[in-house]
């Protein structure tokens, strides 16, 4: 079953076996729908939900004190995919978007998206020209992107002079 990604144990909290996570997410309050994550294939129940300095603090079932949960530092914490919350209008999951081709506008093919670069001001899409030799950074906004088609696998955009050029 394809699972996806939510982000990774960066340390224990407290006495009581809290997770601190670095969420993969830029909806963070994504952890608050979930009933269960998935930690090196063993699902564990969600107990509680609190931030703490732009971090998803996660009490699990079956982790009770601090030196269990610390034994869990780098590891990762999964989801499987059927039971994503369903993301806003025009959001993409970034596994989504890698390997989408990349068209302009009059259809040309440009190359495939490599990357998703998350960026404090909006996403980077890095685009890998169809020889290969070249990489360059579209920004995730509406001038450059026009359209996403997940089920053709293509994202046309409008690039500008000088885009293409690293």
């Amino acid at each position: 079953m394809e699972t996806m990604l939510l982000g990774q144990i960066t340390n224990a909290v407290g006495l009581k076996g809290e997770l601190r996570v670095y969420p993969y997410t830029d909806y963070k309050e994504k952890f608050e729908e979930l009933d269960y994550c998935i930690i090196e294939g063993l699902n564990y129940s969600i107990q509680n939900v609190r931030y703490m300095k732009g971090m998803v603090v996660l009490k699990l079932t079956g982790i009770e004190d601090r030196t269990t949960a610390e034994s869990y530092k780098g590891k990762d914490l999964l989801l499987y995919r059927k039971d994503a919350p369903p993301l806003p209008a025009d959001t993409y999951y970034i596994k989504d978007l890698i390997g989408l081709r990349v068209v302009d506008e009059t259809g040309i093919e440009i190359g495939r998206v490599k990357d998703v670069i998350q960026h404090t001001a909006q996403d980077l899409y890095e685009v890998e020209t169809m020889q290969g030799d070249e990489v360059f950074l579209v920004p995730a906004v509406e001038e450059f992107i026009k359209s996403i088609d997940l089920e053709e696998g293509v994202i046309r955009m409008h690039l500008i002079e000088g885009l293409m050029e690293s």
